[in-house]
């Protein structure tokens, strides 16, 4: 059964940091798209980083480039998110997703795939 989950949410002061990770169980991840999404309230999901497990293609939102850095350690099949210089529009309900997609489009378009339950993140003083 494929699965996906996440941990590492937390609350954290504005310019501080948190590090996420999401292990992956039960698929082949070589063929998917593996990244993070958020989602503020009232606002529409949004694809932050995602990285091609099979060839390290990164995408990175323009919000948070400079800030985040997505990795991946296939000897554990987890993608780690680290996240540097918090900021309060960083607050947001973090998922992990395995989307089957083209590398030209990971991140931007969804597609068929897996989803983690969500981590909760908050960046408040």
């Amino acid at each position: 059964q494929a699965q996906l989950v996440e941990s590492g949410g937390g609350l954290v002061q504005p310019g501080g940091s948190l590090t996420l990770s999401c292990a992956a169980s039960g698929f082949n991840l070589d063929v998917y798209a593996i990244g993070w999404f958020r989602q503020a309230p009232g606002k529409e999901r949004e694809g932050v980083s995602c990285i091609m497990y099979s060839d390290d293609n990164i995408y990175y939102a323009d919000s948070v480039k400079g800030r985040f850095t997505i990795s991946r350690d296939r000897a554990k099949n987890t993608v780690h998110l680290q996240m540097n210089s918090l900021k309060p529009e960083d607050t947001a309900l973090y998922y992990c997703a395995a989307q089957l997609v083209p590398r030209q489009t990971m991140c931007r378009i969804m597609g068929p795939g897996y989803w983690g339950q969500g981590t909760q993140v908050t960046v408040s003083a």
